[in-house]
């Protein structure tokens, strides 16, 4: 037996099990076992979810993971098996425990992989909240992701020193049939999440978010970690809105003497490692790829070589899409994305501000020799901290410093813009015209009238529209209640859309050229609407605020309507 190759001898008491196998080889991943070993209790350590995509998110609390100084030492002595599962935390009744699954309530899912699920937990003993990586050990061994599982506490137990930017891992353990991670808990979920419910980031909040990823990889590539795949969904903010990095299961750890814009850094040396390491450690990747497709870099595709270059890559893509709202590579499939980014088929939206658009351009590069910070020397990238986009940062203080305000950034559509009378508007200022001016209604008693149609009306309405409106086909059979297209925003980007409030009460938005329902946004108690001025409107909705602009300015009449037939559905708001 080497390494983590393990043969299953056959005896006359017939085959191993597939469950012994798994046990065999998580002892050699240094995952202690519920029936041997013991515990006592660490301080804080560093989180990730794996290669699942599982996400979890953060806090902190003591650790129950062996420190890296001790598991240097004990590899240093050949100990045969680690068990990072010792604490250090003053708590004196958790020394020497063995942790299993009954020390923790597992609350709501809050994550799901391939091959692990996490949950919310709470500690028993402490009542503190941790997210809680589940892994079937079959599910491991069968589909031979060993690796990944190794690589992730391997990274984690790296970063392990490190104070910000990455998520904790506090303990493993297992039983028969599961391999447990106790992780931090990031309360505030991922960076994805924030930017699809704006939109995108305003300028500063772009920055500052971007700096702070700067700083992680700094300290990621000083550990000769190379995440190979940084997104917003594996990158997820804290309880106090700074950013950590998680999903370590698809790392490379580089040999120990990988110096980052050394001269003995050339293609041949990287390939040379990357081969070497690829025989006895990943057979199978060089048929495939790591990462995800919109931020995978062109020299993983092309050439699966691995450098920290790669994650400056991301990084570009990342500042990319928290400015504009998407990513710069995207097409319908992973195949048209790959060929998009082996092709730079990319474009800026208006109103991209222009120092970000050169550090993009100088972090997406195809040779990944020539993208910023890939030559620099020594534990910091200085090229792209001096970079403008950067100005006004504080590198020494700003892990200390409390986020900005997550905003949307939408240069095009300021809300003081000029305004211009349309002239299609009825004159004069009797009620109508008060009511689209102010919002107001003046009659005291009015009902949501818009709802109130007798069984009958409806069904000869129904009638028409089903002959006539050739949007009937989009609306389930529902009464369309009002109509008109409108700019929904997604970010810096626009799409003209045919936006439908039907009874039910729900709001289609449908593309006109193509004739495509293109989604719905979800009706709820909570639902609001907020007009910017007479063109743009916001519906806010428990997750995600769509941007809608309607171009003929009737968008305090798209208020009114909505907001109508919200209170018919749901009640007039008493909070």
């Amino acid at each position: 037996m080497s390494g983590l190759t393990i043969r299953v001898k056959r005896g006359s008491r017939g085959s191993a099990t597939l469950l012994e196998a798994a046990n065999r080889i998580l002892k050699l991943l240094g995952v202690s076992s519920t029936k041997r070993g013991k515990q006592s209790m660490p301080k804080s350590k560093t989180n990730g979810r794996a290669a699942s995509e599982v996400r979890a998110p953060i806090a902190t609390t003591e650790s129950l993971v062996e420190s890296p100084t001790k598991m240097q030492a004990s590899q240093a002595a050949a100990t045969p098996v680690l068990t990072p599962t010792s604490t250090h935390g003053s708590n004196q009744s958790h020394r020497h425990t063995k942790r299993t699954a009954k020390d923790y309530i597992f609350g709501k899912l809050i994550g799901e992989g391939c091959y692990s699920t996490v949950f919310l937990a709470k500690d028993i003993h402490t009542g503190k909240e941790y997210a809680i990586k589940v892994c079937e050990k079959s599910y491991i061994v069968r589909h031979q992701k060993v690796q990944y599982i190794k690589r992730e506490k391997d990274a984690l137990n790296k970063l392990f020193n490190v104070p910000h930017g990455f998520v904790k891992l506090y303990c493993t353990f297992q039983d028969d049939e599961r391999l447990y991670f106790v992780l931090s808990y990031a309360k505030n979920g991922e960076l994805l999440h924030h930017i699809n419910k704006v939109g995108s980031f305003q300028l500063n909040v772009a920055k500052f978010y971007a700096a702070e990823l700067l700083l992680a990889l700094e300290k990621m590539h000083a550990n000769k970690i190379i995440h190979r795949d940084l997104k917003p969904e594996n990158i997820l903010l804290d309880e106090n809105m700074h950013l950590q990095i998680a999903d370590f299961g698809t790392v490379k750890i580089l040999e120990s003497d990988f110096k980052r814009g050394s001269s003995q850094n050339t293609t041949d040396k990287v390939e040379e490692l990357k081969e070497k390491s690829d025989e006895t450690n990943d057979r199978s990747r060089k048929n495939s790829f790591v990462g995800t497709a919109q931020y995978v870099s062109p020299d993983i595709l092309q050439t699966r070589i691995d450098t920290p270059a790669s994650d400056l890559w991301a990084l570009g893509c990342i500042i990319y899409q928290m400015i504009s709202g998407l990513p710069p590579f995207r097409a319908s499939t992973e195949f048209l994305t790959f060929q998009k980014i082996m092709k730079m088929e990319y474009e800026f939206p208006e109103g991209f501000p222009s120092d970000a658009k050169d550090l993009v351009e100088k972090l997406l590069l195809l040779d990944h020799t020539k993208r910023l910070g890939a030559n620099d020397i020594g534990d910091t990238y200085e090229s792209i901290r001096k970079h403008p986009f950067f100005d006004g940062i504080d590198w020494d203080d700003i892990w200390n410093q409390t986020p900005p305000t997550i905003c949307p950034y939408l240069p095009g559509c300021s809300f003081e813009e000029e305004y211009t009378v349309p002239d299609h508007l009825e004159p004069g200022l009797g009620k109508d015209q008060l009511v689209r001016l102010w919002e107001i209604d003046l009659s005291t008693s009015r009902v949501s009238g818009i709802l109130n149609i007798s069984p009958e009306e409806r069904r000869r309405r129904l009638e028409v529209q089903t002959r006539e409106n050739k949007w009937h086909q989009f609306v389930d059979g529902e009464l369309i209640l009002k109509q008109g297209l409108v700019e929904k925003r997604k970010g810096l980007f626009a799409r003209r859309r045919m936006l439908l409030l039907t009874t039910g009460p729900r709001l289609f938005y449908v593309d006109p050229v193509n004739m495509v329902l293109k989604g719905e946004i979800p009706w709820s108690p909570d639902l609001r609407v907020e007009a910017k001025n007479f063109r743009i409107f916001l519906v806010h909705t428990p997750n995600r605020t769509y941007y809608l602009e309607d171009p003929e300015a009737y968008a305090l009449e798209w208020r009114r309507v909505i907001d109508e037939v919200r209170i018919g559905t749901y009640g007039r708001d008493t909070t």
